[in-house]
């Protein structure tokens, strides 16, 4: 008896991932949807999304992406657990390898999006994600509105967020161990120069503060070359120092940069160099990453994954 042969695999739970899932779930193509270690993603540790098109009050993350899990699962979507550790695309259908078994797929569309890259400094785990920590200035910039944050960085990841809060913080401290900011001269010029971000030179967090009381309270920093502590009295820290995209499992199969983000042929945002695999969201995006974009190419890449397998049962 032959093994079943999957019209398509989605691999992560994000956006992207679940967009994918709806669109290619109405084509009737029966998706499977592999599920790793955080069903739905980052946004499932958001407490408020703000910024998601058609909810004018906002959205906790979490139960945004419950909608988006049972509207796939209305169109056939099907869910399993499991950590893809390799695909075989030498053969078609292709082989997905889980550590305890193996799935053959006629597509694939790689959702697995990025992690960002924590301090790990005690007290970060505890409050990120509603309670003060986040990575993205964009998503939870305006719960700030004049409070004092910190943004802990010194590339052009750290400058924008950084620029980006003095839209609302009373303060912004742009915390770095160096001292001079890594970022573009272009980038850098414009944090120094504003009159709400003050530089923090040669400092390493040490700890967050508030830990107790539910909500940041305050960054201790240490000065690496006198060793002085000192805390900044702050209700927000953003932590820019990069993200880590989930691509491990598929080097080989498909083309990653020397960041490791998934590469597209071509003038496609999600098409990749085999026939019938697809990348979409923060994956193979290091510019945007939100939540919208994500979506979108997940529609992309589902619509995509469509077309093709039409064409091969012409």
């Amino acid at each position: 008896m032959s093994a079943k042969v999957e019209n398509v695999v989605i691999v992560g739970t994000g956006c992207a991932g679940l967009t994918a899932a709806i669109y290619t779930g109405r084509a009737n193509l029966q998706p499977l949807v592999l599920e790793g270690v955080l069903p739905g993603g980052q946004l499932t540790t958001t407490s408020e999304v703000e910024n998601f098109p058609g909810f004018p009050e906002g959205i906790d993350g979490y139960q945004l992406m419950q909608n988006l899990r049972k509207q796939a699962e209305k169109f056939g979507t099907r869910y399993e657990s499991g950590s893809v550790q390799g695909l075989d695309t030498s053969k078609w259908p292709y082989t997905l390898k889980l550590a305890d078994r193996e799935i053959l797929a006629k597509t694939v569309i790689v959702a697995t999006g990025a992690s960002p890259r924590l301090t790990g400094v005690p007290g970060e785990k505890e409050l990120y994600g509603g309670k003060g920590v986040t990575t993205c200035a964009t998503c939870d910039g305006a719960f700030y509105r004049k409070m004092d944050v910190a943004v802990i960085g010194g590339g052009d990841s750290a400058a924008e967020e950084a620029l980006f809060l003095t839209r609302f913080a009373s303060k912004v401290y742009l915390v770095h161990r160096r001292d001079s900011l890594r970022a573009s001269k272009i980038m850098a010029d414009r944090a120094t120069s504003h009159p709400k971000i003050e530089c923090v030179w040669d400092s390493l967090p040490v700890a967050i503060e508030g830990v107790a009381a539910g909500a940041v309270s305050g960054l201790k920093i240490r000065h690496v070359k006198t060793g002085a502590e000192s805390v900044l009295p702050v209700k927000g820290i953003f932590v820019a120092i990069g993200h880590v995209p989930n691509t491990e499992p598929f080097k080989g199969a498909v083309d990653t940069d020397d960041q490791g983000y998934f590469v597209p042929t071509g003038h496609s945002q999600v098409k990749t160099r085999t026939p019938g695999v697809y990348v979409a969201g923060d994956c193979a995006d290091h510019h945007y990453r939100q939540a919208i974009t994500a979506a979108g190419m997940g529609c992309q890449a589902a619509i995509e994954a469509e077309r093709w397998l039409a064409g091969q049962e012409a």
